[in-house]
C-alpha cells in the first residue's frame, strides 16, 4: 500500500488513467450483468453519450439500467476551487439557469438528477473514485452501484456492453448491433465516418484558424455526405439490410446537423433535408422503437448555442423532428 501511494504521488500526468474501460461479462470476477445494478449518466446533447443511450433503449434495458440526464449547459463545477465548467445535474422542475457568461435562461426540462450518488456534477462522480485521474469529466459514464465505481466511460465500449452483456435480461436480445459476420465492414464504416465526417465537423465546431482551413474541412464533410447518400440509395442501412452500431453512430451526427452544425460549424452548403436518401434514412432510424426517446433537440441546441455562439441565443427553427415523423420509404429494400 505504501509503494502504491508513493507511485500515485510520483506519477506524471502521462502515467495517470485518462479513461475507464472495464467490461461487464458473464463469469466476471467483478462486473457481472445484473438487473438494476448499473446506472448510466448521459447528456442528450452529447453525440457520444447518445450512442450509449440508444444502445440501452434498443436492447430494451430501460427497466434494468438506471438513467441520469445532465443539464445541457455547462456550469462551474467547483467555483471556489477553479474555473472548470462541465456537466451538472438538475431537477426538471428547477428554475432555468444561465451559462457561465451570464446568458440565458436555459430550461431544466427533461433533466434527471443523480439519484444514486446525489452528485451535483459529473466531475463529482469522477472524484468519488479517490484515485489520481488525468482525463476529462465526460459522459457517458456507466456506474456500478454495488462497488460504487465507474465501470466504463468510453461510449463505443458501453455501446457494445449493452449490445451483448445483458441479453439474458433485456427485452430485445435478438437485436445484434455488432454481428460477427459484419464486423469487418462495421469497423471500416465506423472508421470512415469518424475520420471523414465527424472529425471534420468537430474541427469546424472548435474553430479552424483560417478561411482556407475551414473551406477544406467543409469540402470533406460534403464529399462524405455525398458518398453516404449514394451508399444509402442501395441499401436500407450502412451495412446492408441489418441495423448495426454504425447506423447508431451516424444517426447521432445527422440528427444534429440541420439544427446545429449548419449554423455553429458554418456548414450550410446543404442540409440533410436536401439529401433524399439520407433524410429518409434518418426518418427510418428515428422511428425505430427506442431511438426517438433518446433525442432531445432542445438539449442539443442549448448545448451548442450556449457554448459556441457568442450571444448564447438559440434559434427556434428549423424543427427537423416534425419531418422525421413523416412516413419513410426504406422498407423498399426488404
Amino acid at each position: 500500500d505504501i509503494i502504491n501511494s508513493v507511485n500515485q504521488i510520483m506519477a506524471q500526468p502521462s502515467d495517470l488513467p485518462t479513461n475507464f474501460t472495464n467490461q461487464i461479462e458473464e463469469g466476471s470476477n467483478r462486473f457481472q450483468p445484473e438487473s438494476r445494478r448499473y446506472h448510466l449518466y448521459v447528456s442528450p446533447s452529447c453525440p457520444y453519450a447518445q450512442t450509449a443511450h440508444i444502445a440501452l433503449t434498443l436492447k430494451g434495458l430501460q427497466d434494468h439500467v438506471g438513467l441520469s440526464i445532465t443539464h445541457p449547459v455547462f456550469q462551474l463545477t467547483k467555483p471556489d476551487v477553479d474555473d472548470h465548467a462541465g456537466w451538472v445535474f438538475k431537477n426538471p422542475t428547477d428554475a432555468p439557469i444561465q451559462n457561465i457568461k451570464g446568458q440565458g435562461p436555459y430550461s431544466c426540462e427533461r433533466c434527471i438528477p443523480d439519484t444514486v450518488n446525489n452528485c451535483k456534477s459529473v466531475r463529482e462522480l469522477y472524484d468519488l473514485q479517490n484515485i489520481p485521474y488525468a482525463g476529462k469529466y465526460t459522459v457517458p459514464v456507466l456506474w456500478d452501484k454495488q462497488h460504487k465505481v465507474i465501470v466504463n466511460n468510453e461510449s463505443a465500449q458501453i455501446l457494445r456492453i449493452f449490445n451483448s452483456a445483458f441479453n439474458k435480461i433485456g427485452s430485445n436480445p435478438g437485436l445484434d448491433l455488432y454481428p460477427e459476420h459484419l464486423r469487418q465492414k462495421i469497423e471500416e464504416i465506423n472508421q470512415f465516418v469518424a475520420n471523414e465526417l465527424t472529425g471534420h465537423i468537430v474541427a469546424c465546431l472548435y474553430g479552424t484558424q483560417t478561411q482556407e482551413e475551414h473551406d477544406a474541412k467543409e469540402i470533406k464533410v460534403f464529399e462524405t455526405l455525398d458518398h453516404l447518400e449514394k451508399l444509402l440509395s442501395k441499401s436500407r442501412y450502412l451495412c446492408g439490410n441489418q441495423l448495426t452500431e454504425s447506423d447508431v453512430k451516424l444517426f447521432v451526427v445527422l440528427i444534429r446537423f440541420d439544427e446545429a452544425s449548419t449554423i455553429i460549424c458554418k456548414l450550410n452548403k446543404k442540409r440533410i433535408l436536401d439529401y433524399p436518401n439520407l433524410q429518409d434514412y434518418l426518418r427510418d432510424l428515428y422511428q425505430t422503437p427506442g431511438i426517438a426517446e433518446t433525442v432531445d433537440m432542445n438539449h442539443i441546441k442549448a448545448a451548442y448555442f450556449s457554448r459556441f455562439d457568442p450571444t448564447g441565443i438559440i434559434p427556434t427553427g428549423p424543427n427537423v423532428i416534425q419531418d422525421l415523423k413523416k412516413q419513410h420509404n426504406r422498407n423498399r429494400f426488404q
